[in-house]
């Protein structure tokens, strides 16, 4: 509760957390209009997966993670392979020490052909010996399982890893050439993101069974390169990640270790107390986010139990199933809401591809159509209150310039609601509760003409797209 207190007062967004202890469900919760059932955008925690399906691709021999790269795919070599290169391996990509540098991902994933950019891409360092976040190495180790598979990992991994554990509905996504992207993509429920976590406290063990090799889990989460090297101790020692990097986890301070996802998704395991901990959030400060967990779940796993009250718990159930995020009311202003009635209004040439935006307001609800050339998305506003519905409309994304980005996943999940800011102010709020985003649109109406600001939640705000249009009569 002290937790939940301090989220409440801090700049981080929650939208779930589930924590469990001697693999037991001790506390949950999620923050309307997030829900149980609702699978989340994971970003890079996705890459915990990735490494999962190389371990069981190790344990059926498979592969080895000595195994050279580019023995996988000799057509996709540039014409001279230097011998940087030529060494890198299996282990190197998990690593993250592939050698190459910048960091070729979003050149990678902006490309037609996904693993030949990434070969083109010059390994500056030996492989093996400098540290560099690479998503792009991630979708290298999904690519090769599915070479020596003949399945996606999300398919391979099924049987394997979803099927033993009730893991259900996932989806991920893919490149232009249907391999699952690896290092990002991957969508699960919060309560699978636990289970996940637990698979790996227990060692790889799921009701007695031994499904994922110990060694592996061992191998996978402990310490492989140090990726602050020469960095004070004392800094080190204040982050959760300067603590080395193992293969496609992170460890953490305090004797744990971690998958985790950009704006705060997390699978967090926690030896020593027996714990694990799942979240799914948006903040712009995971290490703040961290922070709080150390500071307030961390000590009350170690207090004498003789001191409990036996009424918290069922004070924090209650508490749990109130959560939820703010509405956009309306704004603390003395003025008369409009009423908008049926408008249409044609913009001028934008980058969003938008041509018409359509209002039609009936008994204090909005409903928004959006019209591109290739289109037409319409989506339900409340006044005060979430509309859920869904939309085949993409929402705020970090890796939206991929190529092939959401291509053939199912329509998202969304809550939309809307607030007047003063006499021709409109700003309309789309959640994307399959994810960590949302869509903010703050319409201005002048006579005849429409300005439209449309910023995406984790943007600052100078990075807003501005629209401009007139009234159709």
């Amino acid at each position: 509760m002290d937790f939940l207190d301090a989220i409440a007062n801090s700049k981080h967004e929650m939208h779930s957390i589930m924590i469990l202890r001697h693999g037991k469900v001790i506390a949950e919760g999620w923050w309307h209009p997030y829900r149980p059932d609702l699978k989340h955008t994971l970003y890079s925690l996705s890459k915990s997966f990735t490494s999962t399906a190389v371990g069981f691709a190790v344990s059926e021999k498979k592969l080895s993670v000595n195994d050279k790269v580019i023995s996988f795919f000799p057509d996709k070599l540039p014409a001279q392979v230097s011998d940087n290169l030529s060494q890198l391996t299996i282990r190197d990509l998990l690593s993250m020490s592939a050698g190459q540098a910048p960091d070729p991902s979003f050149q990678v994933a902006g490309s037609g052909d996904w693993i030949k950019t990434f070969f083109a891409t010059p390994v500056l360092n030996k492989p093996g010996s400098v540290f560099l976040y690479n998503s792009a190495a991630t979708y290298m180790l999904s690519a090769i399982v599915q070479k020596v598979t003949g399945q996606k990992i999300i398919e391979y991994l099924t049987p394997r890893l979803f099927q033993p554990l009730g893991i259900q509905g996932m989806d991920w996504e893919t490149d232009p050439n249907g391999f699952n992207v690896g290092g990002w993509g991957l969508r699960v429920k919060t309560e699978d993101i636990a289970r996940f976590a637990q698979l790996y406290l227990q060692k790889g063990k799921w009701n007695g069974k031994q499904i994922l090799p110990a060694e592996w889990v061992e191998e996978a989460t402990t310490f492989k390169i140090d990726n602050a090297p020469g960095m004070e101790q004392i800094r080190k020692d204040s982050s959760d990640w300067r603590q080395g990097y193992c293969y496609q986890f992170w460890r953490s301070r305090y004797n744990s270790f971690r998958g985790d996802g950009a704006f705060g998704q997390y699978a967090l395991v926690l030896p020593e107390e027996d714990a694990v901990i799942a979240i799914t959030s948006e903040t712009i400060d995971m290490q703040g986010e961290l922070n709080l967990v150390w500071q307030y779940l961390l000590p009350a796993m170690q207090v004498d139990k003789s001191t409990l009250n036996k009424n918290d718990a069922a004070v924090l159930k209650k508490r749990s199933a109130m959560l939820k995020l703010p509405v956009p009311a309306k704004a603390d202003t003395n003025f008369h809401e409009p009423v908008l009635g049926s408008k249409q209004f044609k913009l001028e040439s934008n980058s969003k591809n938008i041509e018409t935006i359509s209002f039609n307001e009936k008994n204090r609800v909005i409903a928004l159509t959006i019209k591109t050339k290739d289109n037409t998305h319409s989506i339900n506003f409340g006044g005060a209150r979430w509309i859920e519905g869904e939309t085949k409309m993409h929402g705020p994304s970090l890796v939206e310039g991929a190529k092939n980005h959401f291509i053939g996943l199912p329509a998202s999940k969304i809550a939309g609601a809307y607030r007047w800011k003063g006499p021709d102010i409109l700003e309309v709020k789309l959640r994307y509760i399959d994810s960590p985003h949302t869509l903010t649109m703050t319409f201005h109406f002048e006579k005849d003409k429409i300005t439209a600001d449309m910023l995406d939640s984790f943007r600052a705000a100078d990075k807003k797209i501005t629209l401009r249009g007139e009234l159709v009569k």
